[in-house]
């Protein structure tokens, strides 16, 4: 099945687009792994210091009501890429992929914004973690990048490098090219070099972290894996006391803050900063706690859930999206997700992303001219969980237990079940809901 067609447009739209004739702007894309809802400052924090991300929230625009298209790995990064649910690819793709070398990752059929940007003339760097394949060729540089300095495992000892499997799991391209470094530093010198490099042409920088996913270590905690040794009854590293892991989470949010602050203060540096987009989110909630006794790891602000459940505290992320002289500063509570970027990254290269074959809608108009977004109904699903959005009102369904209807204008936490009191809202979601799954399953 074909998924996307692409049109040139020749101006660009509604007078906050370049004009044809001048430079198209840079997009840089920062992910961060695992980061709960209120585990920055501008999102709530009081113990874990962030003032770069801080920074860019204050001059750009703070979203309330952000969702990860998944609340794990894997299937936030497929939505991203392409702007479809990625159920469309098959249920594997709703959870995390497997460390299994024989697994096929993102299927090399699917257009990637990638792809799209680099045929209008892009430079496409991707430093971090891929998590969508594991060898090739299921990986970054043949699915619309230039450059891949990073990991393609789910998680690695941020220190050696090494997965789960005990493989040495650090590529330049298409080969494994180990260096030593702290993993955020060196996905963040890799991210400063490319923009150094091709500050001269526009740019494409996806930047995604691996912080803060376990092994949860810190730039001055210990190195824990080593290469030959399996890791899987052993995934989180080091950490001296069980109960009161944020420590070691603090560092390593904080270190993730310096990555923002440093590639933000590169384009400062080139002055390219008014010529570029910088959108920080997260590919899913954080962790509350940690099967084996791990607390205290993650601060999900006022949402109930965490990664891997359906809950607002799975996939409600912290969004800043920042371009000086173009978006106001401002916090926007319109309800968005990570597949809405396809459409917007495509908008701002002079392409137009045909509407009816993406499931992502382009947030351009709300980013830069203030107006509100449609409204629409949005799905989640992981094994037997599935949770469906229209307006305020959600439905969640946990296998063959009693559906659970919540409206998050007055009850965010998701405390108070209206299904019994409520139940044209709850037959309206649960048909869209099936509606949905019938299409992205087919």
């Amino acid at each position: 099945m074909t998924f996307f067609t692409i049109l040139a447009v020749a101006t660009g739209v509604g007078g906050w687009l370049p004009a044809a004739e001048q430079r198209k702007p840079n997009i840089v894309f920062i992910l961060a792994d695992d980061l709960g809802y209120g585990d920055i400052g501008c999102y709530g924090s009081t113990v874990n210091r962030t003032p770069h991300l801080d920074r860019l929230a204050t001059g750009g625009m703070r979203f309330t009501d952000f969702h990860s298209n998944g609340p794990m790995c894997s299937p936030t990064r497929a939505a991203f890429l392409t702007g479809l649910y990625q159920s469309r690819f098959g249920r594997r793709f709703e959870s995390a992929l497997s460390g299994s070398r024989r697994d096929p990752g993102l299927p090399l059929s699917a257009v990637t914004i990638a792809e799209v940007l680099q045929r209008a003339s892009y430079a496409t760097g991707m430093f971090g973690k891929w998590h969508l394949g594991y060898e090739a060729p299921w990986l970054p540089t043949n699915q619309g990048f230039h450059e891949f300095r990073g990991l393609v495992s789910g998680d690695g000892d941020h220190h050696t490098q090494i997965d789960r499997s005990g493989n040495e799991d650090w590529w330049n391209g298409k080969m494994v090219s180990m260096e030593k470094g702290y993993t955020a530093e060196l996905i963040t010198e890799h991210s400063i070099d490319f923009i150094e490099r091709h500050k001269d042409e526009p740019f494409f920088l996806y930047v995604p972290h691996l912080a803060i996913h376990f092994p949860w270590q810190g730039p001055d905690d210990p190195p824990h894996r080593k290469r030959g040794i399996s890791y899987h009854k052993d995934k989180w590293g080091v950490i001296p006391d069980r109960s009161n892991v944020h420590p070691h989470v603090t560092s390593m949010i904080e270190s993730l803050d310096r990555s923002v602050g440093r590639i933000v203060g590169t384009l400062d540096r080139l002055k390219l900063t008014d010529d570029t987009l910088v959108v920080f989110t997260s590919d899913n909630g954080g962790y509350l706690n940690y099967a084996g006794g791990f607390e205290n790891i993650s601060d999900m602000g006022p949402l109930r859930g965490e990664k891997g459940t359906i809950y607002e505290g799975g996939h409600r992320v912290p969004a800043i999206f920042s371009w000086p002289g173009k978006i106001e500063p401002s916090v926007c509570h319109e309800t968005a997700m990570t597949f809405d970027l396809f459409p917007t990254f495509a908008t701002l290269a002079g392409i137009n992303a045909d509407a009816a074959t993406l499931d992502g809608s382009d947030l351009s108009e709300t980013l830069f001219a203030g107006e509100n977004f449609p409204k629409r109904s949005l799905f989640w699903r992981i094994g037997s969980s599935k949770a469906a959005r229209k307006g305020s009102w959600k439905l969640c369904v946990r296998g063959d237990r009693p559906s659970e209807l919540y409206d998050l204008a007055t009850d965010i936490g998701e405390l108070n079940n209206l299904a019994s009191t409520r139940p044209m809202v709850l037959s309206d979601l649960k048909d869209a809901l099936a509606e949905w799954e019938l299409n992205v399953d087919r």
